[in-house]
């Protein structure tokens, strides 16, 4: 097997840049909440002018993070091809080098795991989930035709292709409410809430445009594994198949979305020019390193009284 990338430090010492929020939690849940606020649908406010000043200064807590990041991950960019075809290539094999792949945690999840310790886990991701389809969106703001095309059609599988049942987000709500999940910001581990940050700061910021592009692509690389076992776990405890339903589609559809937003977003970006190589791969490692701290801290939590199966990429 490939070496594995290895991110290094931790990103725990990433919140500590401003002495107003002189650590990673309360960082991510003052950004959690900011998100929540500024993208929900609002009305004319005689606030708006407070409004702004709140959002120019989460906007430079948001910043500073983001860069503290990037100055993280740039180590891991050096050897990152720029020529189409090895760019492709190396992007591919993160779904095996990547930081976090293979994380023994989902094949507890799958075998081992009670519906008690499933319901946390799920807690956990539900409240972290940024929505892919509206990150989609903002993304593609902007992007030449075939890129764009790639996202839109992405968007349109995420929107069930016009059918309500079919769109992804209300089917993951149907998880949560049939398992009686209660996700909130509060009740939420910080790096699940750093994932949902750095993947909106990344989507909603143009400056970050081609690294969205990398965070969302490498989603659709990696996940069919790991919502695989997920759903291999709910069916072993007997949870009914519409609530399953989620993970079962997104373990088959993603291969094929990934296959496609390689060949259609990525490989033509980087042919059009080179030099947004790096900055791909950049996003990708920064979702890729907020996953590998989620797991470690879901596992650190879920096996503190469990005794947890051995699980290795072959």
């Amino acid at each position: 097997m490939t070496d594995r990338i290895t991110a290094g430090t931790r990103l725990a010492g990433l919140g500590e840049f401003s002495p107003e929020i002189p650590d990673s939690r309360r960082l991510h849940l003052a950004l959690a909440r900011w998100n929540r606020r500024r993208l929900a649908v609002g009305r004319p406010s005689e606030t708006w002018l407070q409004d702004l000043a709140e959002d120019t200064r989460m906007l430079r807590l948001e910043g500073a993070f983001v860069e503290a990041f990037r100055a993280h991950v740039a180590p891991l960019l050096a050897e990152v091809p720029t020529e189409p075809e090895g760019f492709i290539a190396w992007f591919e094999a993160l779904k095996d080098t990547g930081p976090g792949q293979w994380d023994q945690l989902f094949a507890w999840l799958a075998a081992e795991a009670t519906l008690e310790e499933m319901r946390w886990f799920l807690t956990q991701e539900a409240a972290g989930e940024a929505g892919f389809d509206d990150l989609v969106a903002m993304t593609q703001v902007k992007l030449p035709a075939r890129p764009k095309l790639e996202l839109a059609r992405n968007y349109w599988d995420e929107m069930g292709r016009g059918s309500m049942g079919g769109m992804h987000g209300p089917m993951l709500d149907r998880t949560v409410k049939g398992l009686e999940l209660s996700p909130t910001i509060e009740g939420t581990l910080w790096q699940s809430l750093c994932l949902a940050n750095t993947m909106t700061a990344l989507a909603t910021t143009r400056r970050y445009g081609y690294q969205s592009v990398g965070a969302l692509g490498v989603v659709e690389l990696t996940a069919p594994t790991r919502v695989a076992a997920v759903a291999d776990g709910l069916k072993r405890l007997e949870v009914a198949p519409e609530q399953r339903k989620y993970f079962v589609l997104h373990a088959n559809l993603d291969v094929e979305h990934s296959k496609a937003w390689n060949a259609e977003a990525l490989l033509p970006l980087v042919t059009e020019d080179p030099s947004c190589a790096p900055l791909i791969a950049e996003g990708a490692l920064m979702r890729l390193i907020c996953g590998e701290q989620c797991f470690e801290a879901y596992r650190a939590h879920l096996w503190a009284h469990a005794d947890p199966v051995s699980f290795a990429a072959e």
